[in-house]
């Protein structure tokens, strides 16, 4: 019985850090002008194809390597590098540390996009993820 308590403690601790990261993640982008997510637009961006000087030609988007189903692992393109599923409801570690989310934010727009994502870009795909 203990073990059944201390069990749902702990995941119910876990989701609302969980929950409290996001809304600090969020809180942050309202900050900076952001009004309304939204993750229909979200989901359009992260499966959006570019082709950018730096990518030489070649086709690169979000799900390239984090895949088309975010709840799912995906695999860096070029590393082979396995990178765990995207969608916080799967994956517990996404987007706790808002200064991390961002760096990762920026390094892989202008990897996939070939510049920096806009706030609201960041904050539609943020929702996008955070819904599925």
């Amino acid at each position: 019985m203990k073990i059944l308590l201390i069990l749902i403690l702990s995941i119910s601790f876990s989701k609302n850090i969980q929950a409290g990261s996001l809304e600090a993640l969020f809180d942050s982008y309202q900050q900076a002008g952001v009004i309304t997510p939204k993750a229909e637009q979200g989901k359009l961006l992260w499966n959006k194809v570019f082709i950018t000087e730096k990518s030489k030609g070649k086709e690169r988007s979000c799900s390239s390597c984090h895949g088309s189903d975010v709840r799912k692992s995906g695999k860096h393109i070029r590393t082979g590098k396995l990178i765990e599923p995207m969608a916080s409801s799967v994956n517990l570690k996404r987007f706790r540390d808002v200064k991390k989310t961002k760096k990762w934010f920026k390094r892989n727009c202008k990897w996939t996009i070939g510049r920096e994502c806009s706030v609201q870009e960041q904050v539609d795909i943020l929702k996008y993820l955070t819904t599925q």
